[in-house]
This record gives structure tokens, C-alpha cells and sequence, in this order.
């Protein structure tokens, strides 16, 4: 089994910044892509950032130039940072990892972003 553990998450007013870690443990699995995704209420979850195991990364239209994904692979976590928050980037934030094979997809269990003034 696999355990992810997001952390990070918390209120900010409409410009500010925010780090997001998700650490994971467990089974040893070959990762394929690391990501954060989110959901705000009423909304599907949608994709915010991925990093690939050959540290390609892709984001969101919404969040490009002011989001950015990285890994500590020592340390075994992914973060995300995220600068110029906007009221429209409040959700809950999942951690996702995926492996090579359909088997190995691990959800962290959401950590709660509100950009508010």
C-alpha cells in the first residue's frame, strides 16, 4: 500500500502564496507522473499540475506563470508552489501519483485552499 500525506493548504489573501507538499511512503512502486489536482464545490476535479519521471511538467492555462511543481526525490515528496493566488483558485487540492501499470494510481486525501480577502 501506498500513503500520501498533503500538507500546506490554509486561507491567503488574493495575491499571495502558498506551498503545498505531499509526501509519500510505502510499497516501492516506478512512478510514471506525479501531480496536484483540485476541486471546487460544484465543480469536477481538474488538473492543475504534473511533473513526468523525466521531469516534463504540464499545467493548467489557469495557473501557468504562476504555479510550479517539483520534486524532492530524496525526500520522497512533491510540491506545489503556488504564487498570485486568486479568489478562483480556492478548492481542495489532491495529491495524485500514478505508476507505469492502471494498479498503481494513489490519491493523498485533499488539503483545503481558500484565497479570500
Amino acid at each position: 500500500q501506498v500513503q500520501l500525506v498533503e500538507s500546506g493548504g490554509g486561507l491567503v489573501q488574493p495575491g499571495g502564496s502558498l506551498r503545498l507538499s505531499c509526501a509519500f511512503s510505502g510499497r516501492s512502486f516506478s512512478i510514471y507522473t506525479m501531480g496536484w489536482y483540485r476541486q471546487a464545490p460544484g465543480k469536477q476535479r481538474e488538473l492543475v499540475a504534473l511533473i513526468t519521471s523525466g521531469d516534463s511538467t504540464n499545467y493548467a492555462d489557469s495557473v501557468k506563470g504562476r504555479f510550479t511543481i517539483s520534486r524532492d526525490n530524496a525526500k520522497n515528496t512533491v510540491y506545489l508552489q503556488m504564487n498570485s493566488l486568486k479568489p478562483e483558485d480556492t478548492a481542495v487540492y489532491y495529491c495524485n501519483i500514478k505508476g507505469f501499470t492502471t494498479i498503481d494510481d494513489y490519491w493523498g486525501q485533499g488539503t483545503q485552499v481558500t484565497v479570500s480577502s
